[in-house]
């Protein structure tokens, strides 16, 4: 018997698709699924978002 997806309250995450475009890591999607079967943002073309601290110069 086949069984479905399991149902996660998260929604799955919003890539830039002009980013993507030409990633051959993600095939221009912006995500990848683990192998857990969670949407992550691809590592290769998706740009973390910054930091606050990086942001606030240090004294």
């Amino acid at each position: 018997m086949a069984h479905g997806a399991h149902r996660t309250p998260l929604l799955p995450p919003r890539p830039d698709l002009g980013l993507a475009r030409d990633c051959e890591v993600c095939l221009g999607w912006g995500t990848v699924v683990t192998r857990d079967g969670d949407h992550e943002l691809c590592h290769a073309c998706q740009a973390a978002p910054a930091d606050d601290r990086d942001a606030i110069p240090s004294d």
